[in-house]
């Protein structure tokens, strides 16, 4: 029988570093879906292009740690 081969996870580690008030919903929204909501909070994500997208809505609100 074959086995599959586990592919490499790439995580890519962001930080927030501008607050979320007084921003629109949906930017709100997307750092909550990043696992976001305070500044100075860390979380390692799985790289994707849709986590990438994510970031790159609130790029004035987050920094990239790790790559």
């Amino acid at each position: 029988m074959a086995q599959k081969k586990a592919k490499k996870q790439v995580t890519v580690t962001v930080r927030q570093t501008g607050s979320s008030t007084r921003r629109p919903q949906d930017q709100y929204a997307t750092l909550v879906g990043l696992g976001l909501g305070r500044i100075g909070k860390q979380k390692t994500l799985e790289d994707t292009p849709s986590v990438r997208g994510m970031i790159r809505k609130v790029a004035h609100m987050v920094e990239i740690v790790e790559g």
